[in-house]
């Protein structure tokens, strides 16, 4: 084979058995799940109703996240297609509200499900909620099974979208003369049933479970499940699992957190051409998931928010010093004219500092200066490279390219 830019890459030793990544991954769905057969047994408990042919409750499962909601869900979804065999009584769907995150869209995509035909499937777009309301109806009333639909992340889509697709499948039973529909909702968020109109809160209200947070023993038993199935005896140095679920029992028991570590780690072992899976493979991995969050977190603000973000990283880059909300107004109108943009109000430029110190990516306090009135002073709590590259990807900086500041001065 002719040597390439890859040719060093596919020629070094591989860390994680062949095929064997994706068991890292939060979306693998062992054959077993640690510390969470209770959970599982609650849910075969009320959902076994749906194998004799009978409508199960509703249920709302909560829990922060990693903490294996979404997982134990995928688990009984496969049991009961293992259960139901050729008998096809139940129907079981699962859908991520991230993704399909409208009432329309939610609507169609749990339709199409029962359509072989293209021709006659539910369109992207283009119908009423009434008009896809009834479609979906008419197929479900074909089927004479049980549908349980589980929605991933329901709390997004009552956010973005309101609670109307949750009152259609509340009350489409009423409709129904054949099929039997039931929903399981997964969420994040303990209060988000509040939101709801009480009417639509009654009927979906049926069983409820939460989810406790992994400690770090849990953790340890979940990654040495995973590590006997991703990698050969003897690749992980004794301390690489510990450590991994020590910091991730930190952040609030996030198996998530543990396995994309511990991936991560063997990623990086892999690539600097290690034998084993060290703690300071791990540690890099840390480094490089909270630069990955921060990264993302900056990439998603508001064109205001980066330009305020842009402010501050210029005036550090001058090292001015105490840096004051002042300053970086006075940097920002600069910018604003430079990008014809029209600028904000210094209120306004102060409450999206706030924002940013909120986020964790400023660290903003306040200082009282007596009769000189009282400012805040900011540092920047991230990488001041990494924020300025991250910031240059967004197009409407691309007029900011040759911009050097001007030299300011504060006045006391």
């Amino acid at each position: 084979m002719e040597s390439n830019v890859f040719t060093q890459h596919l020629d070094r030793k591989q860390i994680f058995k062949k095929n064997n990544r994706e068991i890292l991954r939060p979306s693998y769905i062992p054959e077993t799940l640690p510390h969470r057969q209770e959970e599982i047994q609650s849910l075969a408990s009320v959902l076994v109703t749906a194998l004799r042919g009978e409508r199960p409750s509703n249920i709302l499962i909560f829990g922060k996240t990693g903490t294996g909601k979404t997982a134990c869900v995928k688990f009984i979804g496969n049991e009961i297609k293992k259960a139901d065999g050729e008998s096809r009584k139940v129907t079981f769907i699962y859908m991520n509200c991230e993704v399909v995150d409208t009432a329309y869209g939610v609507l169609q995509n749990i339709g199409n499900q029962f359509v072989k035909d293209f021709d006659q499937r539910i369109p992207f777009t283009g119908l009423s909620i009434m008009q896809v309301y009834n479609m979906l109806r008419d197929k479900l009333d074909e089927q004479d099974q049980v549908i349980i639909i589980a929605l991933d992340e329901i709390d997004k889509l009552v956010y973005k979208s309101g609670d109307d697709v949750l009152y259609h499948l509340s009350k489409i039973n009423d409709d129904l003369s054949k099929a039997r529909v039931s929903v399981i909702g997964i969420s994040n968020d303990l209060l988000f049933t509040e939101m709801l109109d009480p009417r639509v809160r009654s009927r979906m209200e049926g069983e409820r479970m939460v989810f406790p947070p992994y400690n770090a023993d849990q953790l340890k038993d979940i990654l040495r499940q995973r590590v006997t199935l991703a990698f050969d005896e003897g690749v992980l140095e004794e301390a690489v699992i510990p450590l991994c679920a020590a910091l991730a029992a930190q952040e609030h028991g996030d198996a998530r957190r543990a396995l994309d570590l511990l991936r991560i780690a063997a990623e990086i072992a892999e690539r600097e051409s290690s034998e084993r899976v060290a703690e300071l493979h791990v540690l890099k991995a840390k480094n490089k998931m909270e630069l990955d969050c921060v990264s993302e977190a900056i990439r998603t603000l508001p064109t205001q928010s980066k330009m305020v973000l842009m402010c501050i990283v210029a005036n550090v880059e001058r090292n001015v010093g105490r840096l004051t909300t002042g300053d970086v107004y006075e940097t920002y109108k600069e910018m604003s004219r430079i990008l014809g943009m029209g600028p904000l109000t210094q209120r306004r430029i102060t409450d999206l500092i706030s924002e940013l110190d909120m986020l964790g990516i400023i660290h903003a306090r306040v200082r009282s200066f007596g009769r000189g009135g009282r400012t805040k002073e900011i540092d920047l709590s991230v990488p001041i490279g990494e924020t300025r590259k991250v910031l240059e990807e967004d197009e409407v900086f691309i007029g900011l390219k040759h911009y050097k500041q001007r030299n300011q001065t504060t006045l006391m």
